[in-house]
């Protein structure tokens, strides 16, 4: 396994619609694990292909988070919310893309969503909490969207200005 560059925002390979994923072959199986351990060494909860310059509609993650509890990874092809829920929760949000930095973002605070496993078996289950939070990010993601879309014009120009400086610092070394 591989750990993967993950791209900063802005970048407009961020901002494209992800392709759907046609075949889960060895290739897609081995990019999803190479996922898992960039997400695992970076740390985070949930990273999308996009994320790390790939235009595939493949996303992963692991919400466990409990104190001991064992790694719960999941991998997604072509995931999609078939159903959301009326009632809305707000939780702190960050993103692998956009280091150190964090807002509250309001979301259904449950979905149903369909994918395709790492298997080629279709998948659907309903999300809740923390889980529900990170799917619907990844999958914004597959969608050219980044959880800063959701805030003012402002806060997004400071978080971008921000992002850009930390680019450039990053360059230099």
């Amino acid at each position: 396994m591989s750990i993967l560059p993950i791209l900063i925002h802005p970048d407009p390979r961020l901002k494209q619609v992800a392709d759907d994923v046609t075949d889960v072959d060895a290739g897609m199986q081995k990019l999803a694990e190479d996922m898992l351990e960039t997400m695992y060494d970076a740390p985070g909860v949930g990273l999308a292909a996009p994320q790390i310059g790939e235009s595939h509609r493949l996303i992963v993650l692991d919400c466990a988070k409990d104190e001991g509890a064992p790694p719960s990874p999941l991998t997604m092809f072509n995931p999609r919310v078939v159903w959301e829920s009326e009632d809305r929760n707000v939780h702190e949000e960050g993103c692998l893309s956009i280091p150190n930095t964090w807002a509250e973002i309001t979301r259904p605070a449950q979905v149903v969503v369909q994918w395709t496993d790492p298997s080629g078996d279709a998948k659907e289950d309903r999300f809740s909490g923390l889980w529900a939070t990170c799917v619907q990010h990844e999958i914004d993601h597959l969608n050219g969207v980044l959880f800063i879309d959701y805030l003012s014009a402002l806060k997004r120009q400071v978080i971008t200005r921000r992002t850009k400086k930390l680019k450039r610092q990053l360059a230099r070394v």
